[in-house]
């Protein structure tokens, strides 16, 4: 059977939320491997002269531990 375990991070991006999502995977694959999946919980955005400045999410990630 295994274990897995999940932490949540939070990413922004001044390009799109699907840009901002992957940002917080692969930062979170540089230290945290066996990533199975990705959760969005929260989706916002920033706006600045009447225009999206900033896309930000909080991703619960979910890993297997070894």
């Amino acid at each position: 059977m295994a274990i897995m375990k999940s932490i949540e991070v939070m990413s922004e991006s001044s390009k799109s939320f699907d840009d901002a999502i992957q940002e917080a995977i692969t930062r979170t694959a540089k230290t945290v491997k066996h990533i199975k999946s990705a959760n969005v919980k929260n989706m916002k955005t920033t706006v600045k002269d009447n225009k999206i400045d900033k896309y930000r999410v909080n991703v619960k990630i979910t890993f297997q531990v070894d």
